[in-house]
Protein backbone atom coordinates (compact mmCIF):
# COMPACT_ATOMS: atom_id res chain seq x y z
CA UNK A 1 0.00 0.00 0.00
CA UNK A 2 2.96 2.32 0.55
CA UNK A 3 3.59 2.16 -3.19
CA UNK A 4 0.00 3.26 -3.76
CA UNK A 5 0.66 6.35 -1.67
CA UNK A 6 3.85 7.10 -3.59
CA UNK A 7 2.07 6.67 -6.91
CA UNK A 8 -0.75 9.00 -5.86
CA UNK A 9 1.75 11.56 -4.57
CA UNK A 10 3.59 11.41 -7.90
CA UNK A 11 0.27 11.94 -9.69
CA UNK A 12 -0.37 15.04 -7.59
CA UNK A 13 3.11 16.33 -8.33
CA UNK A 14 2.61 15.86 -12.09
CA UNK A 15 -0.73 17.70 -11.98
CA UNK A 16 0.92 20.55 -10.10
CA UNK A 17 3.71 20.76 -12.67
CA UNK A 18 1.21 21.25 -15.49
CA UNK A 19 -0.79 23.82 -13.52
CA UNK A 20 -3.84 21.67 -12.72
CA UNK A 21 -4.21 22.64 -9.08
CA UNK A 22 -7.56 20.90 -8.50
CA UNK A 23 -6.16 17.56 -9.69
CA UNK A 24 -2.98 18.16 -7.66
CA UNK A 25 -4.92 18.62 -4.43
CA UNK A 26 -6.99 15.51 -5.17
CA UNK A 27 -3.82 13.50 -5.78
CA UNK A 28 -2.18 14.58 -2.53
CA UNK A 29 -5.37 14.02 -0.50
CA UNK A 30 -5.67 10.51 -1.90
CA UNK A 31 -1.98 9.94 -1.15
CA UNK A 32 -2.59 11.07 2.43
CA UNK A 33 -5.38 8.49 2.84
CA UNK A 34 -3.28 5.73 1.27
CA UNK A 35 -0.29 6.50 3.50
CA UNK A 36 -2.52 6.51 6.59
CA UNK A 37 -4.02 3.14 5.67
CA UNK A 38 -0.54 1.69 5.16
CA UNK A 39 0.65 3.07 8.51
CA UNK A 40 3.25 5.33 6.85
CA UNK A 41 2.94 8.30 9.21
CA UNK A 42 5.82 10.27 7.69
CA UNK A 43 4.34 9.95 4.19
CA UNK A 44 0.90 10.93 5.43
CA UNK A 45 2.37 13.96 7.22
CA UNK A 46 4.19 15.05 4.08
CA UNK A 47 1.03 14.72 1.98
CA UNK A 48 -1.03 16.58 4.58
CA UNK A 49 1.50 19.41 4.69
CA UNK A 50 1.33 19.70 0.89
CA UNK A 51 -2.48 19.74 0.83
CA UNK A 52 -2.37 22.54 3.40
CA UNK A 53 0.10 24.48 1.27
CA UNK A 54 -2.23 24.32 -1.74
CA UNK A 55 -5.27 25.32 0.28
CA UNK A 56 -3.58 28.36 1.75
CA UNK A 57 -1.04 29.69 -0.72
CA UNK A 58 -2.89 28.77 -3.90
CA UNK A 59 -6.60 28.87 -3.06
CA UNK A 60 -6.47 31.31 -0.14
CA UNK A 61 -8.45 29.00 2.19
CA UNK A 62 -6.41 29.77 5.29
CA UNK A 63 -8.69 28.03 7.80
CA UNK A 64 -8.36 24.85 5.74
CA UNK A 65 -4.60 25.43 5.54
CA UNK A 66 -4.37 25.62 9.32
CA UNK A 67 -6.39 22.43 9.70
CA UNK A 68 -4.16 20.41 7.38
CA UNK A 69 -1.03 21.91 8.93
CA UNK A 70 -2.22 20.83 12.37
CA UNK A 71 -2.90 17.33 11.00
CA UNK A 72 0.62 17.19 9.53
CA UNK A 73 2.12 18.33 12.83
CA UNK A 74 0.31 15.60 14.77
CA UNK A 75 1.50 12.94 12.32
CA UNK A 76 5.11 14.16 12.45
CA UNK A 77 4.94 13.98 16.26
CA UNK A 78 3.59 10.44 16.08
CA UNK A 79 6.24 9.39 13.55
CA UNK A 80 8.97 10.49 15.96
CA UNK A 81 11.85 10.22 13.47
CA UNK A 82 14.63 12.76 12.94
CA UNK A 83 13.15 14.19 9.75
CA UNK A 84 9.74 14.59 11.37
CA UNK A 85 11.33 16.48 14.26
CA UNK A 86 13.03 18.72 11.71
CA UNK A 87 9.69 19.66 10.11
CA UNK A 88 8.22 20.32 13.57
CA UNK A 89 11.16 22.57 14.37
CA UNK A 90 10.57 24.46 11.11
CA UNK A 91 6.91 24.86 12.06
CA UNK A 92 7.92 26.27 15.45
CA UNK A 93 10.32 28.71 13.77
CA UNK A 94 7.58 30.05 11.50
CA UNK A 95 5.16 30.56 14.36
CA UNK A 96 7.61 32.29 16.70
CA UNK A 97 7.83 35.98 17.50
CA UNK A 98 11.41 36.36 18.77
CA UNK A 99 14.05 36.93 16.09
CA UNK A 100 16.92 35.25 17.94
CA UNK A 101 14.83 32.24 18.98
CA UNK A 102 13.45 31.84 15.47
CA UNK A 103 16.91 32.10 13.96
CA UNK A 104 18.07 29.25 16.19
CA UNK A 105 15.09 27.08 15.27
CA UNK A 106 15.54 27.69 11.56
CA UNK A 107 19.22 26.78 11.80
CA UNK A 108 18.33 23.63 13.74
CA UNK A 109 15.85 22.61 11.00
CA UNK A 110 18.47 23.29 8.33
CA UNK A 111 20.94 21.08 10.21
CA UNK A 112 18.40 18.25 10.52
CA UNK A 113 17.66 18.44 6.79
CA UNK A 114 21.36 18.31 5.92
CA UNK A 115 22.06 15.46 8.37
CA UNK A 116 19.10 13.33 7.25
CA UNK A 117 19.45 14.03 3.54
CA UNK A 118 16.01 15.71 3.40
CA UNK A 119 16.96 18.45 0.96
CA UNK A 120 13.36 19.69 0.80
CA UNK A 121 13.43 20.43 4.52
CA UNK A 122 16.87 22.01 4.26
CA UNK A 123 15.81 24.24 1.36
CA UNK A 124 12.47 25.28 2.87
CA UNK A 125 14.07 26.11 6.23
CA UNK A 126 16.82 28.10 4.48
CA UNK A 127 14.19 30.04 2.53
CA UNK A 128 12.16 30.67 5.67
CA UNK A 129 15.17 32.01 7.53
CA UNK A 130 16.07 34.28 4.64
CA UNK A 131 12.54 35.69 4.37
CA UNK A 132 12.32 36.27 8.13
CA UNK A 133 15.61 38.20 8.14
CA UNK A 134 14.60 40.30 5.13
CA UNK A 135 11.24 41.22 6.63
CA UNK A 136 13.02 42.06 9.89
CA UNK A 137 15.20 44.59 8.06
CA UNK A 138 18.32 42.42 7.73
CA UNK A 139 18.10 42.43 3.95
CA UNK A 140 21.68 41.60 2.96
CA UNK A 141 21.92 38.66 5.37
CA UNK A 142 18.49 37.37 4.38
CA UNK A 143 19.28 37.52 0.68
CA UNK A 144 22.34 35.34 1.22
CA UNK A 145 20.12 32.58 2.60
CA UNK A 146 17.73 32.90 -0.35
CA UNK A 147 20.70 32.67 -2.72
CA UNK A 148 21.73 29.43 -0.99
CA UNK A 149 18.21 27.99 -1.31
CA UNK A 150 18.08 28.85 -5.03
CA UNK A 151 21.45 27.18 -5.55
CA UNK A 152 20.01 23.97 -4.05
CA UNK A 153 17.07 24.13 -6.45
CA UNK A 154 19.26 24.75 -9.49
CA UNK A 155 21.46 21.79 -8.49
CA UNK A 156 18.41 19.50 -8.70
CA UNK A 157 18.52 18.48 -5.02
CA UNK A 158 14.99 19.65 -4.20
CA UNK A 159 12.18 17.26 -5.14
CA UNK A 160 8.90 18.68 -3.81
CA UNK A 161 7.46 21.23 -6.23
CA UNK A 162 5.73 23.31 -3.52
CA UNK A 163 9.17 23.80 -1.96
CA UNK A 164 10.61 24.87 -5.32
CA UNK A 165 7.72 27.21 -5.98
CA UNK A 166 7.75 28.63 -2.47
CA UNK A 167 11.48 29.39 -2.67
CA UNK A 168 11.22 31.06 -6.07
CA UNK A 169 8.24 33.11 -5.00
CA UNK A 170 10.00 34.07 -1.80
CA UNK A 171 13.01 35.32 -3.73
CA UNK A 172 10.95 37.28 -6.24
CA UNK A 173 8.70 38.73 -3.54
CA UNK A 174 11.74 39.84 -1.56
CA UNK A 175 13.40 41.32 -4.65
CA UNK A 176 10.20 43.11 -5.66
CA UNK A 177 9.86 44.70 -2.23
CA UNK A 178 13.50 45.75 -2.08
CA UNK A 179 13.81 46.75 -5.74
CA UNK A 180 16.58 44.22 -6.39
CA UNK A 181 15.94 43.64 -10.09
CA UNK A 182 19.38 42.27 -10.89
CA UNK A 183 19.31 39.42 -8.37
CA UNK A 184 15.86 38.24 -9.51
CA UNK A 185 16.92 38.36 -13.16
CA UNK A 186 20.06 36.31 -12.52
CA UNK A 187 18.24 33.59 -10.60
CA UNK A 188 15.35 33.40 -13.05
CA UNK A 189 17.83 32.70 -15.86
CA UNK A 190 19.59 30.11 -13.72
CA UNK A 191 16.39 28.35 -12.65
CA UNK A 192 14.77 28.34 -16.10
CA UNK A 193 16.47 25.09 -17.26
CA UNK A 194 15.31 23.33 -14.08
CA UNK A 195 11.73 24.46 -14.65
CA UNK A 196 11.79 23.43 -18.29
CA UNK A 197 13.21 19.98 -17.49
CA UNK A 198 10.37 19.34 -15.08
CA UNK A 199 7.76 21.00 -17.31
CA UNK A 200 6.86 23.16 -14.32
CA UNK A 201 4.30 25.41 -15.99
CA UNK A 202 2.74 26.17 -12.64
CA UNK A 203 5.92 27.58 -11.16
CA UNK A 204 6.41 29.91 -14.10
CA UNK A 205 2.86 31.22 -13.81
CA UNK A 206 2.66 31.47 -10.02
CA UNK A 207 6.00 33.16 -9.35
CA UNK A 208 6.28 35.49 -12.30
CA UNK A 209 3.68 37.88 -10.94
CA UNK A 210 6.32 39.02 -8.45
CA UNK A 211 8.97 39.06 -11.16
CA UNK A 212 6.70 41.15 -13.41
CA UNK A 213 6.33 43.65 -10.58
CA UNK A 214 10.10 43.99 -10.67
CA UNK A 215 10.05 44.50 -14.43
CA UNK A 216 7.50 47.29 -14.07
CA UNK A 217 9.72 48.98 -11.49
CA UNK A 218 12.70 48.56 -13.84
CA UNK A 219 10.83 50.18 -16.72
CA UNK A 220 10.69 46.99 -18.80
CA UNK A 221 6.99 47.41 -19.49
CA UNK A 222 6.71 45.15 -22.54
CA UNK A 223 8.46 42.26 -20.74
CA UNK A 224 6.30 42.81 -17.67
CA UNK A 225 3.13 42.74 -19.74
CA UNK A 226 4.15 39.45 -21.36
CA UNK A 227 4.87 37.90 -17.95
CA UNK A 228 1.60 39.10 -16.43
CA UNK A 229 -0.61 38.08 -19.33
CA UNK A 230 1.01 34.62 -19.27
CA UNK A 231 0.54 34.34 -15.51
CA UNK A 232 -3.13 35.36 -15.72
CA UNK A 233 -3.73 32.88 -18.55
CA UNK A 234 -2.23 30.07 -16.45
CA UNK A 235 -4.28 30.82 -13.34
CA UNK A 236 -8.01 30.03 -13.08
CA UNK A 237 -10.34 32.61 -11.54
CA UNK A 238 -10.36 32.74 -7.76
CA UNK A 239 -6.69 31.92 -7.14
CA UNK A 240 -4.66 34.30 -5.02
CA UNK A 241 -1.79 34.17 -7.51
CA UNK A 242 -4.10 35.30 -10.32
CA UNK A 243 -5.32 38.22 -8.22
CA UNK A 244 -1.72 39.26 -7.53
CA UNK A 245 -0.98 39.24 -11.28
CA UNK A 246 -4.14 41.25 -12.02
CA UNK A 247 -3.10 43.89 -9.47
CA UNK A 248 0.31 44.27 -11.05
CA UNK A 249 -1.10 44.44 -14.56
CA UNK A 250 -3.54 47.10 -13.34
CA UNK A 251 -0.60 49.16 -12.03
CA UNK A 252 1.05 48.85 -15.43
CA UNK A 253 -2.19 49.85 -17.19
CA UNK A 254 -2.33 53.02 -15.08
CA UNK A 255 1.16 53.93 -16.26
CA UNK A 256 0.08 53.24 -19.84
CA UNK A 257 -2.92 55.57 -19.40
CA UNK A 258 -5.36 52.70 -19.92
CA UNK A 259 -7.51 53.49 -16.90
CA UNK A 260 -10.64 51.61 -17.92
CA UNK A 261 -8.67 48.38 -18.28
CA UNK A 262 -7.08 48.97 -14.86
CA UNK A 263 -10.57 49.38 -13.42
CA UNK A 264 -11.69 46.07 -14.90
CA UNK A 265 -8.63 44.22 -13.61
CA UNK A 266 -9.30 45.46 -10.07
CA UNK A 267 -12.98 44.54 -9.95
CA UNK A 268 -13.60 42.51 -6.80
CA UNK A 269 -10.06 43.07 -5.49
CA UNK A 270 -10.69 46.17 -3.39
CA UNK A 271 -9.50 44.46 -0.20
CA UNK A 272 -6.57 42.57 -1.71
CA UNK A 273 -3.29 43.82 -0.22
CA UNK A 274 -1.65 44.10 -3.64
CA UNK A 275 -4.52 46.26 -4.95
CA UNK A 276 -3.71 49.25 -2.73
CA UNK A 277 -0.95 50.72 -4.88
CA UNK A 278 -2.70 50.43 -8.27
CA UNK A 279 -5.98 51.73 -6.78
CA UNK A 280 -4.22 54.73 -5.22
CA UNK A 281 -2.26 55.37 -8.44
CA UNK A 282 -5.51 55.20 -10.42
CA UNK A 283 -7.16 57.77 -8.12
CA UNK A 284 -4.15 60.08 -8.46
CA UNK A 285 -4.07 59.74 -12.24
CA UNK A 286 -7.73 60.78 -12.36
CA UNK A 287 -7.20 63.75 -10.05
CA UNK A 288 -9.01 62.06 -7.15
CA UNK A 289 -6.49 62.94 -4.46
CA UNK A 290 -8.98 62.77 -1.58
CA UNK A 291 -10.02 59.24 -2.52
CA UNK A 292 -6.36 58.20 -2.64
CA UNK A 293 -5.78 59.76 0.80
CA UNK A 294 -8.78 57.93 2.27
CA UNK A 295 -7.57 54.60 0.90
CA UNK A 296 -3.94 55.03 1.92
CA UNK A 297 -4.74 56.41 5.40
CA UNK A 298 -6.92 53.40 6.12
CA UNK A 299 -4.25 50.95 4.98
CA UNK A 300 -1.25 52.65 6.60
CA UNK A 301 -3.04 53.11 9.92
CA UNK A 302 -4.13 49.47 9.83
CA UNK A 303 -0.48 48.25 9.82
CA UNK A 304 2.07 47.46 11.05
CA UNK A 305 4.03 46.77 7.87
CA UNK A 306 7.69 46.05 7.33
CA UNK A 307 9.67 48.95 5.91
CA UNK A 308 9.78 47.87 2.27
CA UNK A 309 5.98 47.56 2.14
CA UNK A 310 5.23 50.72 4.11
CA UNK A 311 7.63 53.05 2.26
CA UNK A 312 5.92 52.97 -1.19
CA UNK A 313 2.52 53.47 0.47
CA UNK A 314 3.80 56.50 2.38
CA UNK A 315 5.33 57.85 -0.84
CA UNK A 316 1.93 57.66 -2.53
CA UNK A 317 0.29 59.21 0.53
CA UNK A 318 2.61 62.23 0.32
CA UNK A 319 1.68 62.66 -3.34
CA UNK A 320 -2.03 62.26 -2.56
CA UNK A 321 -1.98 64.77 0.29
CA UNK A 322 -0.17 67.31 -1.89
CA UNK A 323 -2.71 66.68 -4.65
CA UNK A 324 -5.58 67.31 -2.22
CA UNK A 325 -3.97 70.48 -0.79
CA UNK A 326 -3.10 69.07 2.64
CA UNK A 327 0.47 70.34 2.96
CA UNK A 328 0.78 69.68 6.70
CA UNK A 329 -0.44 66.12 6.21
CA UNK A 330 2.04 65.66 3.37
CA UNK A 331 4.85 66.95 5.56
CA UNK A 332 3.96 64.50 8.36
CA UNK A 333 3.78 61.57 5.94
CA UNK A 334 7.15 62.57 4.45
CA UNK A 335 8.69 62.73 7.94
CA UNK A 336 7.35 59.26 8.71
CA UNK A 337 8.76 57.99 5.43
CA UNK A 338 12.16 59.51 6.22
CA UNK A 339 12.18 57.62 9.52
CA UNK A 340 11.43 54.38 7.69
CA UNK A 341 14.11 55.03 5.08
CA UNK A 342 16.73 55.72 7.75
CA UNK A 343 16.37 52.09 8.88
CA UNK A 344 17.40 50.71 5.50
CA UNK A 345 20.40 51.01 3.19
CA UNK A 346 18.29 50.71 0.05
CA UNK A 347 18.78 53.16 -2.86
CA UNK A 348 15.14 52.58 -3.84
CA UNK A 349 13.77 53.52 -0.42
CA UNK A 350 16.21 56.42 -0.18
CA UNK A 351 14.92 57.72 -3.50
CA UNK A 352 11.32 57.50 -2.28
CA UNK A 353 12.23 59.54 0.79
CA UNK A 354 14.06 62.21 -1.20
CA UNK A 355 11.20 62.49 -3.71
CA UNK A 356 8.67 62.86 -0.88
CA UNK A 357 10.69 65.69 0.66
CA UNK A 358 10.93 67.36 -2.74
CA UNK A 359 7.15 67.24 -3.21
CA UNK A 360 6.65 68.91 0.16
CA UNK A 361 9.22 71.59 -0.70
CA UNK A 362 7.45 72.38 -3.97
CA UNK A 363 3.98 72.42 -2.41
CA UNK A 364 4.99 74.55 0.58
CA UNK A 365 7.42 76.83 -1.22
CA UNK A 366 10.00 76.09 1.48
CA UNK A 367 13.26 74.17 1.35
CA UNK A 368 15.50 73.18 -1.56
CA UNK A 369 13.26 71.14 -3.87
CA UNK A 370 15.91 71.09 -6.57
CA UNK A 371 18.49 69.41 -4.30
CA UNK A 372 15.93 66.84 -3.15
CA UNK A 373 14.95 65.99 -6.73
CA UNK A 374 18.61 65.59 -7.67
CA UNK A 375 19.15 63.25 -4.71
CA UNK A 376 16.12 61.20 -5.71
CA UNK A 377 17.28 61.03 -9.34
CA UNK A 378 20.71 59.75 -8.33
CA UNK A 379 19.24 57.05 -6.07
CA UNK A 380 16.64 55.87 -8.57
CA UNK A 381 19.41 55.60 -11.17
CA UNK A 382 21.47 53.55 -8.72
CA UNK A 383 18.47 51.24 -8.19
CA UNK A 384 18.12 50.73 -11.96
CA UNK A 385 14.68 52.34 -12.33
CA UNK A 386 14.64 54.44 -15.52
CA UNK A 387 10.92 55.22 -15.38
CA UNK A 388 11.34 56.75 -11.93
CA UNK A 389 14.44 58.68 -13.04
CA UNK A 390 12.39 60.14 -15.89
CA UNK A 391 9.58 61.06 -13.47
CA UNK A 392 12.05 62.94 -11.29
CA UNK A 393 13.44 64.75 -14.35
CA UNK A 394 9.91 65.85 -15.20
CA UNK A 395 9.38 67.15 -11.66
CA UNK A 396 12.74 68.95 -11.83
CA UNK A 397 11.58 70.54 -15.07
CA UNK A 398 8.49 71.87 -13.30
CA UNK A 399 10.69 73.46 -10.64
CA UNK A 400 12.97 75.02 -13.29
CA UNK A 401 10.12 76.28 -15.50
CA UNK A 402 9.68 79.62 -13.71
CA UNK A 403 13.25 80.94 -13.86
CA UNK A 404 15.24 78.51 -16.01
CA UNK A 405 13.00 77.64 -18.97
CA UNK A 406 15.83 76.34 -21.14
CA UNK A 407 16.78 73.83 -18.45
CA UNK A 408 13.12 72.94 -18.00
CA UNK A 409 12.70 72.19 -21.71
CA UNK A 410 15.82 70.01 -21.75
CA UNK A 411 14.72 68.03 -18.67
CA UNK A 412 11.13 67.59 -19.85
CA UNK A 413 12.26 66.53 -23.33
CA UNK A 414 14.64 63.94 -21.88
CA UNK A 415 11.89 62.63 -19.61
CA UNK A 416 9.41 62.47 -22.49
CA UNK A 417 11.84 60.45 -24.58
CA UNK A 418 12.02 57.79 -21.83
CA UNK A 419 8.26 57.77 -21.20
CA UNK A 420 7.64 57.40 -24.92
CA UNK A 421 10.12 54.54 -25.18
CA UNK A 422 8.65 52.69 -22.19
CA UNK A 423 5.00 53.28 -23.04
CA UNK A 424 4.29 55.30 -19.88
CA UNK A 425 1.48 57.30 -21.47
CA UNK A 426 0.32 58.99 -18.28
CA UNK A 427 3.67 60.65 -17.62
CA UNK A 428 4.26 61.25 -21.33
CA UNK A 429 1.08 63.33 -21.46
CA UNK A 430 2.24 65.34 -18.45
CA UNK A 431 5.64 66.00 -20.05
CA UNK A 432 3.97 67.02 -23.33
CA UNK A 433 1.67 69.46 -21.53
CA UNK A 434 4.62 71.06 -19.72
CA UNK A 435 6.60 71.43 -22.93
CA UNK A 436 3.67 73.17 -24.57
CA UNK A 437 3.40 75.69 -21.73
CA UNK A 438 7.11 76.38 -22.27
CA UNK A 439 6.55 76.99 -25.99
CA UNK A 440 8.41 73.84 -27.05
CA UNK A 441 7.27 71.73 -29.96
CA UNK A 442 4.99 68.84 -29.06
CA UNK A 443 5.95 65.27 -29.86
CA UNK A 444 4.96 63.58 -33.11
CA UNK A 445 1.79 61.51 -33.20
CA UNK A 446 1.73 57.84 -32.24
CA UNK A 447 4.01 55.71 -34.33
CA UNK A 448 4.90 52.06 -34.43
CA UNK A 449 7.85 51.22 -32.26
CA UNK A 450 7.59 47.46 -32.39
CA UNK A 451 6.38 45.54 -35.41
CA UNK A 452 3.02 43.89 -35.00
CA UNK A 453 2.82 40.15 -35.44
CA UNK A 454 0.73 38.70 -38.25
CA UNK A 455 -2.07 37.88 -35.81
CA UNK A 456 -1.96 41.38 -34.32
CA UNK A 457 -2.24 42.84 -37.84
CA UNK A 458 -5.34 40.71 -38.40
CA UNK A 459 -6.88 41.85 -35.13
CA UNK A 460 -6.08 45.50 -35.91
CA UNK A 461 -7.78 45.22 -39.30
CA UNK A 462 -10.93 43.88 -37.67
CA UNK A 463 -10.78 46.58 -35.01
CA UNK A 464 -10.82 49.07 -37.87
CA UNK A 465 -14.18 47.65 -38.92
CA UNK A 466 -15.56 48.15 -35.41
CA UNK A 467 -15.89 44.48 -34.49
CA UNK A 468 -16.19 43.44 -30.85
CA UNK A 469 -13.80 40.99 -29.19
CA UNK A 470 -16.35 38.20 -29.53
CA UNK A 471 -16.85 38.95 -33.23
CA UNK A 472 -13.09 39.10 -33.84
CA UNK A 473 -12.70 35.80 -32.01
CA UNK A 474 -15.34 34.19 -34.25
CA UNK A 475 -13.56 35.41 -37.39
CA UNK A 476 -10.11 34.25 -36.27
CA UNK A 477 -11.20 31.12 -34.36
CA UNK A 478 -9.72 32.31 -31.07
CA UNK A 479 -11.32 33.09 -27.70
CA UNK A 480 -12.51 36.63 -26.79
CA UNK A 481 -10.01 36.54 -23.91
CA UNK A 482 -7.17 35.93 -26.36
CA UNK A 483 -8.47 38.76 -28.53
CA UNK A 484 -8.42 41.03 -25.49
CA UNK A 485 -4.73 40.25 -24.92
CA UNK A 486 -3.95 40.92 -28.60
CA UNK A 487 -5.76 44.27 -28.42
CA UNK A 488 -3.78 45.21 -25.33
CA UNK A 489 -0.51 44.35 -27.06
CA UNK A 490 -1.50 46.37 -30.14
CA UNK A 491 -2.31 49.44 -28.03
CA UNK A 492 0.95 49.09 -26.12
CA UNK A 493 3.10 48.67 -29.24
CA UNK A 494 1.49 51.60 -31.06
CA UNK A 495 1.40 53.92 -28.04
CA UNK A 496 -2.40 54.14 -28.16
CA UNK A 497 -4.97 54.13 -25.36
CA UNK A 498 -8.27 52.96 -26.80
CA UNK A 499 -9.88 50.93 -29.57
CA UNK A 500 -11.07 54.20 -31.12
CA UNK A 501 -7.50 55.48 -31.31
CA UNK A 502 -6.47 52.18 -32.89
CA UNK A 503 -9.16 52.56 -35.55
CA UNK A 504 -8.07 56.15 -36.20
CA UNK A 505 -4.43 55.04 -36.44
CA UNK A 506 -5.40 52.39 -38.96
CA UNK A 507 -7.29 54.95 -41.04
CA UNK A 508 -4.28 57.31 -41.05
CA UNK A 509 -1.59 54.76 -41.85
CA UNK A 510 -3.25 52.36 -44.27
CA UNK A 511 -5.17 52.95 -47.45
CA UNK A 512 -8.07 50.88 -46.14
CA UNK A 513 -8.62 48.10 -43.65
CA UNK A 514 -8.18 44.55 -44.86
CA UNK A 515 -11.13 42.69 -46.34
CA UNK A 516 -13.82 41.21 -44.17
Amino acid sequence: MTNVGSDLEARGREAHARGDYAAAVDGYQEAYSAYREAGDLAGAARAARTVGWFRGWVFGDWAVYRGWSARARTLFEQAGDDTGRGWLTLDDARNGDDLDVQRGLYNEAIAVGARSGDHDLECEATTGLGMMLIFSGLVDEGMRYLDAALAAICSGDVVQLPVVEGCLCGLFAACERTGDVGRADEWLRSAEPVLRRGNHVAVAGYCRAHYAGLLVAAGRFADAEDELVTAIDLMPDGLGARAAACCRLAELRVRQGRFEEADQLLVGLDHHEDAVRPLAALHLARGEGLLAVELLDRVVEGGPYEDHVLAPLLSLLVEARVDSGDIDGARKAAATLTGVVDNQASPYLGALGAAARARVCVASGQGDARACWHEAMSMFASAGMPAEVATVRLESARVAAADRPTVAVAEATAALRVFDELGDRRRADEATALLRTLGAAGPPGPKRRTELTRREDEVLDLLGHGLTNAEIGDRLFISPKTVEHHVGRILSKLGLRSRAEAAAYLARTRTKPGPL
